[in-house]
């Protein structure tokens, strides 16, 4: 491996290495923050456009999935040409791109410079993460750098919405792209003089047939589990996710067969990798379909606009900050299984009380349910991370950030998925029990898709009679989140006990933990009984 200016084995961090993690963490909240901040700047970019409504999904929904395809193949070609350079190149992709988005004249071209700034994004994130773990070897000061990392990204997220209100509000819809370019810019200036290189002197050439693996194995499963989350249990949605599945059978045989595959199995051998992997997974499942719930309850039922909803939603994502920051701290004492535990168990009182909420309760019991349970989930993201990174190989540590981050999209595209179809079936049956017998059989079957188009149906109904449905269309959604509360409650509380049971924290000055062995092997992670 070469290494300029890193740190050596078991050394602090000084304040070049702080500094370049502050510039890592630019373009890591940038990044999440473009996934959501269009939620606002859709129908004014649409109308500008004359996107069709299939077009404008793309729009949306193009970013994440190139994101998602692409990490796997990322994270190992960064570790082989060195993740710094990746990270510059993806950088200066990624600010062209912004521009040629913000001045797209047709949907078509949008489509194309969202694409491109997904793959360009997909550069970006396992080479910042991998970078992180080369620079921070001392595992309290690598912990709290994850730390910071981590909450860039989930804050970055949740607060889209509410910095694309602000900035439509002054600018044109193109502004919002623009956020990335001085960004990018300045990551470009910077990067060179406060990054060390990292790559992996022994790494082979990229294997041309894994990288077309990964991506049909990855995108047909995001694909089907949006479509599976919009139009429920449909032939295109299940018949991707078996495509999905199947290529993905054959990705891994491929990798068992290669000498230098694209990803190296093995990091599944170790048990601490697989389970934080699946309590990862399943974090980002209930992060994913409560905040969609939240942010639609907030809208639907309450009435909020969308920027006002957003606003709502900054004190869960600031939960999600603070405790991503609190989680190694408590870690060093108690161990990251029991702080991953201790933090579940929190979620599971706030998401239970996502069981009582009711419209004529108000947004007060949704905030404070869901600014709990993000606040308990929050350690799973930062503790996770940092057990992944800190059990694989130095030289695949590029190919186990981006299967951490893969993990985390799948996750949010699954929760989405099946907590929407949960809150959508719950609907569906709830209202057709207690719709208003007056409202005629066509406009009392178009209601029960989904709360959206009973508003819609209520706007063409007598007033009172129209009241009577819009309140039994909404108590029915509240029904719906309140089980998907209950879901996040149980589920959390299974979660907690795997990792109390099955995760052990690393005992004190095993730096080298999980490291590669004189043969490359990945060596174990050290554990207290």
């Amino acid at each position: 491996m070469s290494s300029n200016g890193s740190p050596g084995s078991g050394a602090r961090a000084g304040a070049r290495e702080w500094a370049g993690l502050a510039v890592l963490a630019l373009p890591t909240l940038l990044l999440s923050l473009d996934v959501s901040v269009l939620f606002l700047a859709l129908p004014h970019l649409s109308a500008d456009l004359g996107a069709s409504p299939t077009q404008s999904l793309w729009i949306m929904d193009i970013y994440g999935f190139m994101i998602a395809g692409f990490l796997v193949t990322m994270g190992t070609i960064g570790d082989r040409i060195g993740r710094r350079r990746l990270l510059l190149i993806g950088a200066a992709a990624f600010g062209i791109a912004s521009v040629l988005a913000a001045y797209s004249g047709s949907a078509e071209t949008l489509i194309v410079t969202r694409a491109v700034l997904g793959i360009a994004g997909a550069t970006l994130m396992p080479s910042a993460l991998a970078l992180i773990s080369n620079m921070f070897v001392d595992l309290r000061q690598r912990g709290f750098a994850i730390a910071v990392f981590v909450s860039c990204f989930m804050g970055g997220a949740a607060l889209g919405p509410m910095f694309g209100g602000l900035l439509l509000e002054r600018f044109w819809w193109g502004s919002v792209f623009l956020l990335g370019v001085p960004v990018m810019v300045l990551l470009l200036v910077t990067a060179p003089l406060l990054l060390p290189e990292h790559r992996d002197p022994g790494a082979g050439r990229v294997d041309l047939v894994s990288v077309l693996l990964s991506l049909l194995a990855l995108l047909p499963v995001i694909y089907g589990l949006k479509d599976l989350a919009a139009e429920g249990a449909s032939t295109t949605a299940v018949l991707s996710v078996a495509a999905g599945v199947a290529f993905g059978t054959a990705f891994v045989r491929r990798q068992r067969r290669l000498t230098y595959p694209l990803l190296d199995l093995r990091l599944f051998g170790n048990r601490a990798f697989s389970v934080v992997l699946g309590i990862l997974l399943l974090g980002m499942v209930l992060q994913g379909g409560i905040y969609l719930l939240a942010s639609q309850y907030l809208q639907l039922v309450e009435g909020n606009s969308p920027q006002t909803s957003g606003l709502l939603l900054v004190s869960p994502a600031l939960a999600l900050v603070a405790g991503s920051l609190l989680a190694p701290i408590f870690a060093r004492r108690l161990g990251s299984g029991v702080v991953i535990a201790a933090g579940l168990a929190v979620s599971v009182v706030g998401f239970g009380l996502l069981t009582q909420v009711e419209p004529a309760t108000g947004p007060l019991v949704l905030i404070i349910g869901t600014t709990v349970g993000f606040f308990g989930a929050a350690p799973i993201g930062a503790l996770g991370i940092d057990l992944i990174v800190g059990v694989a190989p130095p030289a695949k540590s590029g190919s186990a950030s981006a299967v951490a981050e893969t993990s985390g999209e799948l996750g949010i595209a699954l929760g989405v998925a099946t907590l929407g179809s949960v809150g959508t079936a719950v609907y569906s049956a709830r209202f057709a029990a207690t719709v208003p017998p007056a409202v005629p059989a066509d406009e009392a079957g178009a209601a029960g898709g989904s709360l959206a188009d009973a508003v819609g149906v209520a706007e063409d109904l007598p007033a009172d009679l129209a009241a009577d449905l819009t309140a039994a269309a909404r108590s029915a959604f509240a029904e719906g989140l309140n089980l998907a509360g209950g879901i996040g409650a149980v589920l959390s509380l299974g979660l907690a006990v795997l990792a109390v049971t099955m995760l052990r924290h690393p005992r004190p000055g095993a730096e080298n933990a999980g490291r590669t062995g004189e043969h490359g092997e990945v060596a174990p992670m050290v554990e207290q009984d």
